[in-house]
């Protein structure tokens, strides 16, 4: 499987490429960071984002996209352009018909460290350690891209066989209250009787 992990962002949306199965040692097939001018208005710096996500895509042909989930904050105008890049990640996969997954910061954090409260520093540790890299990826948002992808590669069976689990459920409930409604009562149709004779015509053995 070859993930690409997306850590949304304005300013700096970082990327990261993984390559691999769970429980076998994983590959980083390319990691970088798209980013924008500051000074820029907000509708151009998404284009800047998509087109630096579409070059992405195009290189490294993943089979998924996975996607940091954007959760509340003090700051709303952080979370905005977040959202809006996080936006923008999304509808270039879906564009190309690949799935899209979103995980928290936590759920990553804990899937990479052991801890749903590590911080930058030891998350980037923990990717140099599982891909075998000389140093950390530079800036913080490239190495949590590839966290993003790590975390997802590992999740995933779990995820489909949770599922898979409740989709068997879901079947097993509907042919219980299947078996559990009561049959119809079957229609009696009533014989149709012969038409009568009109009103004001003689019978036989009658006289007007």
């Amino acid at each position: 499987m070859k993930v690409l992990g997306v850590d949304p962002g304005l300013t700096r949306c970082g990327v990261g490429v993984v390559d691999g199965v769970a429980g076998r040692p994983l590959t980083m097939a390319g990691v970088g960071v798209v980013r924008t001018p500051t000074d820029a208005d907000i509708a151009h710096r998404l284009v800047l984002i998509e087109r630096g996500i579409e070059e992405w895509l195009d290189e490294q042909r993943p089979d998924c996209v996975a996607v940091e989930r954007v959760f509340s904050q003090h700051n709303v105008r952080t979370v905005m352009g977040t959202a809006q890049a996080s936006a923008v990640a999304m509808l270039c996969a879906a564009r190309r018909g690949l799935p899209v997954a979103l995980h928290t910061p936590s759920e990553v954090k804990a899937a990479v460290t052991g801890s749903g409260r590590a911080d930058k520093a030891q998350v980037g540790a923990m990717v140099t350690r599982l891909l075998r890299l000389d140093a950390p990826p530079k800036p913080a948002d490239a190495a949590d891209a590839l966290a993003l992808a790590i975390c997802h590669i590992w999740r995933a069976p779990a995820v489909n066989r949770l599922q898979q689990a409740h989709a068997v459920n879901r079947l097993q409930q509907a042919q219980a209250a299947a078996r559990a409604r009561p049959a119809p009562a079957p229609v009696r149709r009533t014989p149709a009787r012969a038409p009568g004779p009109r009103p004001g015509t003689p019978q036989k053995g009658t006289t007007r």
